[in-house]
């Protein structure tokens, strides 16, 4: 499988991200080049792209994937995009506060800590509904990493509530554009896919 080994700061800065949307509180310490000519139409439109896929952690091929999935949706194209982002079961956790990074959420999915609706599940790609329940397998509960956020406090999104006494996070509803609090410009990528 590809992987993005480039550092996350540095990759952040060309994107024109702010590295606290990808769940890290560092700031890069590399001076940021201006560039003197402007960026043509393309250019923004394709930057637009490059930086969903890199905070959501996405390769070419299945956010094509997810794009054409969006385009048979009702509604508009772009916001289905990113509400079908923004379920991503991986992302889901990252959002319940169970992990710090949304990397790191994907690998605790891939290692098979969680249990959806009660049963196993271990694809980071999966869609989750309104009404999905996930929680933390009782063997995964006394690890370390999960102790340690009974203590903590949490905020979530209006669309996910959770209970840290039991591990355990549910999809109130569906999330909404306005839920999605990053910095994207979804027109963008439309325009990018139908050229």
């Amino acid at each position: 499988m590809a992987r993005n080994r480039e550092p996350v700061l540095k990759r952040a800065k060309t994107l024109g991200i702010e590295p606290q949307y990808m769940g890290i509180n560092k700031k890069s310490k590399r001076q940021a080049q201006q560039s003197r000519r402007k960026k043509s139409e393309y250019g923004l439109q394709l930057n637009e792209k490059q930086k969903v896929k890199f905070v959501y952690g996405l390769q070419e091929k299945q956010f094509r994937n997810l794009y054409a999935k969006a385009e048979k949706r009702p509604g508009q194209v772009g916001t289905n995009l990113l509400v079908m982002l923004e379920s991503r079961f991986d992302n889901v956790v990252f959002r319940m506060g169970f992990a710090a990074t949304r990397r790191e959420a994907r690998q605790l999915v891939n290692h098979g800590h969680f249990l959806v609706n009660g049963k196993k599940a271990n694809i980071p790609s999966m869609e989750l509904k309104a009404g999905d329940v996930i929680t933390v397998k009782e063997k995964s509960q006394s690890s370390p990493k999960f102790k340690e956020l009974k203590d903590m406090v949490i905020t979530t999104p209006q669309w996910i509530s959770i209970d840290l006494d039991k591990l355990e996070g549910k999809i109130v509803t569906a999330p909404i554009r306005e839920d999605i609090d990053l910095p994207i410009a979804e027109h963008n990528i439309v325009e990018f896919y139908s050229r």
